[in-house]
């Protein structure tokens, strides 16, 4: 049995106690020493497999593949090729510095979410025994020694360990919410005979999986499987790989990605574009290659790869410093900022876990409080004269409830909760010579065990059913009087019954959920309420949130890929903000998931258990909390400090900060370069001369750049926080192209004053005053742009600081203005300007930032 893989033999947990004991070479002593170290050389240790995080060369090597790297990593060796060692030597050492940052970046996160990493429980009690023929006893052994064929001990508060078949147990109920997302506890019992054909296993009362805990009671069990082979560490795949690739594109690769391989299509044409109109109307060869190269660096945002990794590096460690959150891959951080849908369960992000009192009704349906002071009685007494008292979360509410109550009376005996009878029951002294039963559960329990006519039997069901329809959790009251005795009171007495009530739960709301989920819906982002709970229950949150109208659907109803892209499913109907999927699983969850993906919305999911994994891979962003299983918590892109959706909410703003930084890094630099080539292609079709020198084409790119790294450390507007920041590549190639022929037509029109109006035709011939002249011109232009075009700006209409962006571009106008006449200006054949040109020059700036500034309102009126 020691080298037999338990995954071979599926049938181990079937049959009796007895039978599963043999399969398993155990017995109810349990192992000897010498038995679970043979054991546990041979099947390992019981522990999840890890997931190992990449190197931090391996991270800059992913890096380099990123495509417009890729690009620019060829211009470089162009470059190179043509002997433009500057121009080479800087497009290389900004490829080096992104790659640097990001990986920096992405192994930091990796080696904070690796401190995170928690067992998933210490020790477990197990009975083993030094030998064979000694008594067992029992002792406490790490978790990671425990073997199939382990018998092993489980109380109120435990986790438990590994898969175990329950050999004996009282009063058990176990949480499961970490492998099926349902709150309430589960009842657990060793039957000696399983119910056969049962579909999912979890639903076996025999059965406890790994990840689960002890709410209620106390049972003995045996190990059945350990380590790799548990139903909780099969969402982890093959042992010890790598995490699991986002499924299908991210919005970052739909974004930003798709954004470079348009310019990469544009500058891969520009070069032969040039040399053969050069070759055609000049008769210019190969002495043009240079400034080819020079015109498709000038296409080219050098500066994007930096920008991108420097605004996501800095979003992420600002989250972390200030808030706690963990990015671990800082392309989600981006699509963070693009978030229009979030999913999240219920429990513990909507709701604190544990249920309280909304109200306590009469037989006659009104509100009657000594309904809710009986029932907090039996629970005191049921907790002070038990043998093993283990208090649930039922009655937690109940005497935070009545507050100081049972005192008054004399207990005498408790029948405590049994999860198979679904009641427990309190004694306590009445009057003289007798005792009063206090029994409190389940209402067709008690109604069954109450004398009643069947008439008004079916009107108290009827009572509980409205009641439960609006979402409440609901504990029958009952009570009857005998005669005092002696003896032992069993569940044969609670008989005879008088009915006294219900008394109503409801799911204590998170403190910030409320604020939060209003924040993120003012945002733009739809919530969609993924749970394992009834329908009702769901709804009754979202009824207590105040989120107004609720769209609410069963999944029970749902059980096809089609109907999960319904038009009442993954969308919010008209007036909802709130979409709930109830009875949700695992399998539910990520196909909502994915069908929201499909339909072109950008998904963020919160998960924190086993069950909820495929979700957490199938979404744009997966969130999870740092107490979240250890297989959840790998599988996600970003952990939280606590299961928050203020959290969420201040992640989701940070990366449309980051986000909209790198949406106006790209108008600004691609409008205005756009601009420049076509300008320069024209002007290179006109002169007897190049319009500009290499070297200038070089300068002029390098001041650009430095000016534009000011949008990694820009705060932009208000608007931005606004709107999802995803960008769209169709309708960026539409903005730039837009704004890019308005920037040539400024160039353009600067060419006019140098040839009419400055000197006449004669002042083409003059290559120096046209370089410098143009080389001024554009930096000038560029600084305008750098103000004008920056995201949130028009669209919020507020007024704001310069900021670094706005200092940035004032040092980039000044130079322009100071470089032609400076020491710098000879060496790279350039000179002093004529004081009129830049009164010409600046009436052109002047109608060109009137121009720019009514195309950008036009364009934010006409924003969705």
């Amino acid at each position: 049995m020691a080298s037999e893989s338990l995954a071979a033999r599926p049938d181990v947990p079937d049959g009796t106690p007895l039978q599963v004991l043999r399969r398993l070479d155990s017995g109810p002593r349990g192992l000897t020493d010498e038995e679970a170290e043979a054991r546990l050389a041979a099947v390992g240790e019981n522990t999840v497999p890890g997931v190992r995080s990449p190197s931090w060369p391996l991270l800059c090597v992913r890096g380099a593949r990123d495509p417009f790297t890729a690009v620019l990593l060829c211009l470089g060796l162009v470059s190179a090729l043509v002997a433009s060692w500057a121009t080479a030597s800087v497009i290389l050492s900004l490829v080096v510095v992104s790659c640097v940052l990001r990986a920096s970046g992405e192994y930091r996160a990796d080696r904070s979410a690796a401190a995170l990493r928690e067992l998933v429980a210490g020790t477990a009690t197990v009975l083993r025994r030094a030998a064979g023929g000694q008594r067992p006893r029992a002792r406490e052994v790490p978790v990671a020694e425990l073997v199939p064929g382990d018998v092993v001990r489980l109380g109120p508060g435990d986790l438990v360990p590994a898969d175990v078949r329950l050999l004996r147990a009282g009063g058990l109920a176990v949480h499961q919410a970490a492998l099926t997302g349902e709150s309430a506890p589960v009842a657990k019992a060793a039957v000696e005979t399983p119910e056969p054909n049962l579909p999912d296993p979890l639903g076996q009362p025999h059965l406890c999986f790994q990840g689960s805990s002890v709410a209620a009671g106390t049972a003995t069990a045996v190990v059945v499987e350990t380590g790799a082979r548990t139903r909780f560490a099969a969402a982890h795949g093959t042992p010890g790989r790598r995490r699991a690739a986002r499924e299908g594109p991210s919005a970052f690769d739909r974004s930003v990605h798709g954004i470079s391989w348009v310019l990469i299509r544009f500058m891969l044409l520009t070069p032969p574009l040039v040399l053969m109109a050069n070759a055609a109307l000049r008769g210019r060869g190969l002495e043009t290659l240079p400034f080819a190269v020079a015109v498709a660096v000038g296409l080219t945002p050098e500066m994007l790869p930096v920008i991108v990794t420097t605004c996501l590096a800095r979003g992420a460690r600002l989250l972390a410093r200030d808030h706690g959150v963990i990015v671990r891959r800082l392309p989600a951080l981006h699509d963070l900022g693009a978030v229009d849908v979030l999913c999240v369960d219920k429990t513990g992000t909507l709701t604190q876990d544990r249920p309280v009192v909304e109200h306590a009704l009469g037989a006659d349906g009104r509100d009657d409080p000594e309904v809710l002071r009986w029932a907090a009685a039996g629970a005191w007494w049921t907790l002070q004269l038990a043998e093993l008292p283990t208090p649930d979360a039922l009655d937690e509410a109940l005497l935070a409830a009545a507050g100081p109550v049972g005192e008054e009376y004399d207990g005498v005996a408790a029948v405590p909760f049994d999860p198979v009878r679904r009641l427990a029951t309190a004694v306590v002294r009445g009057r003289p010579g007798t005792h009063v039963l206090v029994v409190r559960g389940a209402v067709e329990e008690v109604l069954e065990r109450c004398a009643l006519a069947p008439a008004e039997r079916d009107r108290l069901r009827a009572l509980a059913a409205r009641e439960a329809d609006t979402g409440l959790r609901l504990l029958a009251l009952a009570t009857a009087q005998r005669p005092a005795r002696t003896g032992d009171y069993t569940p044969a007495d609670e008989r005879g019954l008088t009915f006294r009530g219900l008394v109503a739960f409801r799911d204590a709301l998170a403190p910030t959920a409320a604020r939060a989920l209003r924040g993120l819906a003012d945002a733009g982002v739809t919530v969609h309420i993924l749970t394992g709970d009834h329908p009702g229950t769901a709804a009754r949150v979202c009824h207590d949130l105040g989120l107004g109208t609720a769209a609410t659907r069963d999944m029970r109803d749902v059980r096809d890929a089609s109907a999960a892209d319904d038009e009442d499913g993954p969308h919010a109907p008209d007036g909802a903000r709130t979409v709930v999927h109830a009875r949700c699983t695992p399998e539910d969850k990520a196909r909502v998931v994915a069908a929201l993906r499909a339909s072109g919305r950008t998904v963020g999911f919160l998960g924190d258990g086993a069950n909820d994994v495929p979700a957490l891979r199938a979404a744009d962003v997966g969130i999870a909390p740092r107490a979240a299983c250890d297989v959840a918590r790998e599988s996600a892109d970003v952990v939280l400090a606590d299961k928050d959706l203020t959290a969420i909410a201040h992640a989701v703003a940070a990366g449309r900060r980051a986000s909209g930084n790198i949406a106006s890094y790209l108008r600004v630099t691609l409008s205005s370069n756009l601009g420049n080539v076509i300008a320069m292609l024209a002007a290179g079709l006109l002169l007897p001369f190049l319009p500009m020198l290499p070297a200038q084409v070089l300068v002029q790119n390098l001041c650009f750049d430095a000016a534009q790294s000011a949008f990694a450390h820009d705060r932009p507007g208000a608007a931005v926080l606004r709107r999802p920041t995803a960008l769209r590549p169709r309708a960026f190639l539409r903005f730039i192209t837009g704004f890019g022929a308005l920037n040539a037509v400024a160039d353009l029109a600067t060419f006019a004053v140098l040839a009419l109006a400055l000197r006449g035709p004669d002042a083409l011939n003059d290559e120096a005053v046209f370089h410098s002249a143009w080389f001024t011109e554009n930096l000038l232009t560029q600084a305008l742009v750098m103000v004008l075009l920056r995201i949130g700006r028009s669209a919020a209409g507020e007024r704001r600081a310069p900021g670094p962006v706005g200092r940035a571009a004032a040092v980039l106008a000044v130079v322009g203005l100071l470089l032609p006449v400076g020491p710098f200006g000879p060496p790279l054949g350039m000179t002093a300007l004529p004081v009129p040109y830049y009164l010409l020059l600046a009436a052109v700036l002047g109608l060109y930032a009137l121009a720019l500034t009514t195309a950008v309102r036009l364009h934010e009126r006409r924003r969705p």
